[in-house]
């Protein structure tokens, strides 16, 4: 299967970029509505519909929810990709449909997304709400999780850019988890198949970004959604969209969000268990926060006359302003910095700093700033 190809063909063009509101997918969803697949199942906080959508008519069940958290939009695009391909009118698309049936909640938080949080409108994080259901978004999930009875959940989220591979020196651009059921993070029926499940995806993604698949710490929070519905005897797998060199828009990530999906379900419908899948899951090296967006080394910096040999880091903050979305660098850390990762790295070789105000960053400062008063950073960039 040519997962590459499949993803161009159904690649769903009228999303793209990390901005995504209910604004963005609702001509989206009616479009796909071709067959009442689409419902209403619920409010946010600030009254906006929460979207189901139905589609297949397999045994097996999987329920698959995105943007819990309002700014991790990328597996909400990668999700529309695969719907397109239960679309399609392929083979594979027949195959899938008579295989499963897929239940989606493509954007759990309208009101998160709309104003590109985390949290709801009413500054909850719903992925620590599960047990309290305090937030109607919170209901809306629990309740289409009892009334679906799903075999298998998918959470689909975005991590942030901090994450490597181990110490690879590799970014994480894709991470798993098979959430833990209880404290002591044992291994039962529905757990194994969440991790003989994520094993098999790991061999499929390894073909296409070697190094770059990490595993999350599974530490057992029954807060978290993926920890209840694991607890509740539901295979459930944590999907992580991380970053790829140079995508800061997560649209090469996107891709491997898909391929992700699309082999997961390839791999159920041919009860293809990997052999050995406990050691291969472990296996995978977990996250660890290495990296920085900026990391500028061997730098001079003068502080009260005292002159000093040293690096810095500055770190995107994704901000919306104005209903406009930017990445604006600023300064976060100074020091040794070793074991440290840039996704930006620049050697200034002992050249000095100065900014407009000073010749020493500040914390919290905006990244714009001179080296050896000719090589000008606007935004964290050489300004060329």
């Amino acid at each position: 299967m040519d997962l590459e190809q499949i993803f161009n063909d159904n690649k769903e063009q009228s999303i793209e970029g990390r901005y995504l509101t209910l604004e963005s997918i609702e001509p989206l969803l009616n479009k796909l509505n071709t067959n009442n697949q689409l419902s209403i199942v619920g409010e946010s906080v600030l009254k906006k519909p929460i979207y189901k959508y139905q589609i297949g008519h397999g045994k097996t069940k999987i329920l698959l929810w995105s943007q819990m958290h309002g700014n991790e939009s990328t597996t909400t695009k990668a999700l529309f990709d695969f719907i397109n391909v239960l679309h399609n009118g392929s083979s594979l698309a027949s195959e899938l449909l008579q295989a499963f049936t897929f239940c989606c909640i493509p954007m759990l938080n309208p009101d998160g997304a709309k104003a590109y949080t985390r949290v709801n409108a009413n500054a909850i994080d719903l992925n620590r709400d599960s047990q309290d259901l305090t937030q109607p978004e919170s209901r809306v999930l629990q309740e289409v999780f009892h009334c679906f009875k799903p075999h298998y959940c998918f959470n689909l989220h975005d991590q942030r850019t901090i994450f490597g591979v181990g110490s690879s020196g590799k970014p994480a651009t894709v991470s798993f988890l098979a959430p833990s059921y209880n404290e002591e993070r044992e291994i039962n029926e529905s757990r194994l198949k969440a991790i003989h499940l994520i094993a098999g995806i790991n061999e499929v993604l390894q073909q296409y970004i070697p190094g770059q698949v990490g595993r999350f710490d599974d530490s057992f929070n029954l807060n978290c959604i993926g920890d209840t519905f694991q607890a509740l005897g539901v295979p459930t797998l944590l999907f992580e969209a991380g970053h790829y060199h140079e995508d800061y828009q997560r649209e090469e990530t996107r891709k491997y969000i898909f391929m992700a999906l699309l082999s997961s379900f390839t791999i159920l419908s041919e009860n293809d268990i990997v052999d050995n899948g406990i050691n291969k899951y472990l296996n995978i090296p977990q996250n660890k926060v290495v990296f920085y967006d900026f990391l500028y080394k061997n730098v001079k910096l003068n502080y009260d006359g005292i002159e000093k040999i040293t690096n810095f880091a500055a770190q995107y903050k994704e901000e919306l302003i104005e209903d406009e979305f930017v990445f604006n660098a600023y300064f976060v850390e100074i020091g040794d910095l070793d074991g440290y990762y840039g996704h930006f790295e620049y050697d200034a070789k002992e050249a000095a700093y100065k900014d407009k105000d000073s010749n020493f960053p500040k914390l919290n400062q905006k990244a714009d700033f001179y080296l050896e008063n000719s090589i000008k950073f606007v935004n964290g960039l050489i300004n060329k």
